[in-house]
């Protein structure tokens, strides 16, 4: 205690030349940042890494990419049949088709809300995509993004015991990074709900589920840049979850990708003859080892006002 009293003077004018010390820089710093162009200890601001991906889709799959704020977006998607029948149908281009015809628009950053129909089952989907995280150097390795809708069939009444049986939801959680200039990969889980499935009567007489109302799935993808406007692009889905019945078959599918700045053309071959996510993570019952591929194909138009 005495040694404490005998240095607390000093310990006190220590402190207090301190305070001083570090006022009189701050008021040096902000007299020189009035008098310099370029303020003092400004920080750069990190920049989140651009064009992971070109478009909003990559074949089957959405991406982690967002257009920018006032993006008007028009998709037009098409599946012809699958090619196993041969010359009798073209190789499936004769066969019946699947469309979907979706429209979008980002109202504001990083947020993009849409709506489209498709021909299978007449459904109409209610969608929205949200970019949570941007690969950025130095902070983010990875571009998160979730993508999830809402779709209901339209179908006549006697498809269904109540309304509630129409709908059906779709939750996807997409994880890229653009690992060089040319290559891209993203992985996606996803969840898909239904909340009418198929069933039957057993022996006993009593209804049972074909399959569950939930299914998890995994999606990988990536694409190789072959020219400034041409892309080489593969996907692979991966259904997780087993049902009693009906279990759906994995997909994988290739492709090229052309593209400008508004607009973007992907041709591909895969086994997913639906559309709507759901659907195919469901109901997929084409089976790529005995070779039931399809050709597709993606058109985006994109406006900005």
């Amino acid at each position: 205690m005495k040694k404490l009293k005998k240095y607390l003077p000093f310990l006190l004018r220590f402190s207090c030349y301190c305070l001083l010390t570090l006022f009189s820089m701050q008021v040096m710093a902000q007299d020189v940042a009035k008098d310099s162009t370029q303020p003092v200890n400004k920080v750069a601001k990190k920049k989140a890494v651009k064009n992971t991906f070109v478009s909003n889709w990559i074949l089957d799959n959405q991406t982690v990419m967002v257009p920018v704020k006032g993006t008007f977006e028009m998709d037009i998607q098409h599946r012809f049949g699958i090619v196993n029948h041969g010359y009798k149908d073209l190789y499936g281009i004769y066969a019946p088709s699947n469309i979907r015809i979706g429209l979008s628009y980002v109202f504001r950053n990083d947020m993009q809300v849409g709506v489209g129909f498709t021909k299978d089952r007449l459904q109409w989907d209610l969608n929205g995509k949200y970019a949570i995280i941007k690969q950025t150097k130095g902070k983010w390795p990875v571009s998160v993004t979730w993508f999830g809708n809402i779709v209901f069939d339209t179908r006549a009444k006697e498809n269904f015991v109540h309304d509630g049986d129409r709908l059906s939801y779709f939750n996807q959680l997409n994880i890229a990074r653009k690992i060089t200039e040319k290559l891209s990969v993203q992985i996606a889980p996803s969840y898909s709900h239904y909340n009418n499935i198929d069933g039957y009567l057993d022996a006993d007489g009593k209804i049972q589920r074909k399959m569950k109302n939930g299914h998890f799935a995994m999606a990988f993808m990536g694409r190789y840049k072959l020219t400034a406007k041409t892309t080489f692009m593969a996907n692979y889905d991966q259904p997780l979850t087993q049902h009693p019945m009906n279990n759906p078959h994995p997909n994988i599918s290739f492709g090229f990708e052309m593209a400008t700045s508004g607009h973007a053309f992907q041709v591909f071959a895969g086994n997913y003859h639906n559309i709507i996510p759901q659907s195919n993570n469901f109901f997929n019952e084409n089976d790529y080892t005995k070779g039931q591929f399809l050709i597709g194909f993606n058109i985006t138009r994109l406006w900005n006002f």
